[in-house]
């Protein structure tokens, strides 16, 4: 567990200075799996939208990663973790997201991948990764491995970097509303620290920082809502997954594309090609769909053109009172072009949900008197949000002419 001679820094626009102690955190993060992470954003169509939204999957692994290290400031969490189990959260907090592909999720909901198992495989898997882990020792990359896949092989670990208050969401919401412009992500990260402690093996937060803890989950909902879930970026995420739907039913009926598609042949016939997906960034799949607008497929060139030049869709919500508007747009496209050209879309969001959640995802409460209590039973305002259910907005996408 060598550390490096000189503290190495990253200058990062949410927390000023990302701090490197260890000779493998260094060389993680000069691997090639983690530097192809510069070339898939961070927010997918959202771009679209808020236009300053060019940060990548790169600077958010980056930043999961210091605030791991910051964690790691917290006695109780010192204490719990022996230094190699401190390397596992470390290294596991800066590799969480290795496994994306290009565009994040349009890519696995048609390719049938999942970016955390593709991940876990890539750090066990790939030679470079896997060289670089073993100079701990040879079960420190299964270690790492087994807290992408949630095999509660270090639940404390697991916690921290996969929860409702976890190392990952408190990066991404505050770096995605710094980019963004948005009002809404705003944390107060450094409160939060102060009043966190292991109890019984299990994250809990102190009850004078409720507040804080509150603001963040108001938060989270907010954002999901005005900028992950904007009707815009959904319209234009669709696009997206209709051209990987065309190529993916062109490739099955041999097509002849001009564009180099093995990659994503490959990945059809074996979704755990690992060399093949390491290949699919959004370099890639963007110099593809640039391709694919001079396609002798109309189908696949109509797409292409809307995805490269903002040709945004038109939406509806899928309601009862709009399915004769709905019925009647379906009239318009020929029955080949109804798959492509349409498609119905729902997404849901709560503010905060205690009932049916995974060992250590309830967000738990230590009083006064050194008993643990729920976020529920604590907070009047988190309370009165959870009686509001879960939020749905069902929507209809359409290809205008």
């Amino acid at each position: 567990m060598k550390k490096l001679i000189k503290q190495q820094v990253y200058k990062d626009p949410l927390y000023g200075y990302i701090h490197v102690d260890y000779e493998l955190i260094k060389q993680l993060i000069n691997s090639f799996l983690f530097q192809r992470l510069r070339r898939i954003r961070q927010l997918s169509g959202v771009q679209m939208v808020f236009h300053g939204a060019e940060h990548s999957r790169f600077s958010h692994s980056l930043g999961v990663y210091e605030i791991a290290n910051r964690f790691l400031t917290v006695p109780d969490i010192k204490n719990a973790l022996k230094e190699r189990e401190q390397l596992v959260f470390l290294s596991a907090a800066l590799l969480h997201d290795i496994g994306h592909g290009a565009y994040s999720h349009a890519f696995e909901d048609i390719f049938g991948v999942d970016h955390e198992e593709i991940g876990a495989k890539l750090i066990i898997e790939n030679q470079e990764l896997r060289n670089i882990l073993d100079t701990i020792d040879d079960s420190f990359a299964l270690d790492v491995s087994s807290i992408l896949r949630k095999e509660k092989k270090f639940p404390l670990i697991e916690q921290l970097i996969s929860s409702q208050l976890d190392v990952d969401r408190l990066d991404y919401l505050e770096r995605d509303a710094y980019f963004t412009g948005a009002a809404y992500g705003h944390i107060d990260l450094d409160r939060l620290i102060r009043v966190l402690y292991i109890k019984n093996g299990q994250v809990v937060f102190k009850i004078s920082g409720i507040h804080a803890i509150e603001n963040y989950l108001i938060s989270r909902y907010h954002m999901y809502w005005q900028v992950y879930y904007h009707p815009v970026s959904r319209a234009y995420e669709v696009v997206l997954e209709k051209i990987y739907q065309r190529v993916k039913d062109l490739l099955i009926a041999d097509f002849s594309f001009s564009g180099n598609v093995e990659p994503l042949k490959n990945i059809i016939d074996n979704p755990n090609n690992l060399e093949s997906y390491v290949e699919i960034d959004d370099y890639y799949i963007n110099g593809l769909i640039s391709s694919f607008t001079k396609s002798t497929d109309f189908i696949l060139r109509n797409l292409a053109l809307d995805f490269m030049n903002r040709h945004i869709w038109g939406y509806i919500n899928d309601t009862e009172e709009n399915q004769k508007e709905i019925q009647k747009i379906k009239t318009q496209y020929k029955p080949e072009e109804l798959k492509y050209y349409t498609t119905y879309r729902t997404v849901e969001n709560s503010t905060y949900k205690d009932d049916d959640v995974k060992y250590g995802d309830q967000i738990l409460i230590l009083l006064e008197n050194g008993t643990i209590s729920t976020l529920k039973e604590q907070s009047k305002i988190i309370e009165s949000l959870m009686q509001s259910g879960v939020k749905k907005d069902p929507k209809f996408f359409y290809r205008k002419s």
